[in-house]
């Protein structure tokens, strides 16, 4: 009889299973029963996984100053994407520091961290399937002036100064920029009446 090893490579980050041919589970690997049955376990827990990816937004003060709040939220809820988080705060200087570590070496670090100070900030955090990737596309260019109309960029904003939003460029940086935002008890799990209507 053919048995599998099942390996689980970041299911965090809902990146793949890997099934290779050979041996009986082991202490090692005590992943597989039943290799058809857990092929198919594991395979939902992956897409479940992926319909609860999340994505760290933050609307800039040029955004709240210029009352564009409710057109960012109303975008992403029409889309389909699910508001698990939202607070409005005056963001420290150590926050800031801490979010834009990777831009630090550069020259206009000191405007950008001034600009970020300059008034509130909304931070958001959005759930859904592909909402890193989409919603950066939603967003539009870092620079306005390469964004396309119908982006929440290409429509609302001018120059790359005043860019009026942020979202996670990848998996991995939402991750680490909700934990470094919001605390796990202020993200609410819950299950949409329109999930049945999305998926």
């Amino acid at each position: 009889m053919i048995t599998a090893r099942c390996i689980l490579s970041q299911v965090a980050s809902c990146t793949s299973i890997f099934f290779t041919m050979g041996s009986m589970p082991s202490a090692s690997c005590p992943l597989i029963v039943s290799p058809a049955a857990d092929c198919v376990k594991y395979s939902k827990v992956l897409v479940m996984a992926e319909l609860k990816e999340r994505t760290f937004i933050a609307i800039k003060p040029d955004g709240v100053q210029r009352a564009i709040i409710g057109e960012v939220i109303k975008r992403f809820e029409m889309k389909g994407f699910k508001l698990v988080g939202m607070k409005m705060l005056h963001a420290s200087e150590d926050l800031l520091m801490k979010h834009y570590v990777d831009l630090k070496d550069r020259p206009f670090f000191p405007t950008l961290i001034n600009y970020m100070r300059s008034g509130p900030v909304v931070a958001m955090v959005w759930e859904g399937k592909g909402v890193v990737k989409t919603g950066r596309v939603m967003l539009g260019e870092t620079n306005p002036a390469d964004s396309k109309p119908g982006t929440i960029r290409g429509d609302f904003c001018i120059d790359v100064s005043k860019n009026i939003i942020h979202g996670s460029d990848s998996v991995e940086s939402a991750n680490k920029e909700i934990s470094l935002w919001f605390k796990d008890d202020e993200l609410v799990n819950y299950t949409s009446c329109a999930f049945s209507w999305l998926y």
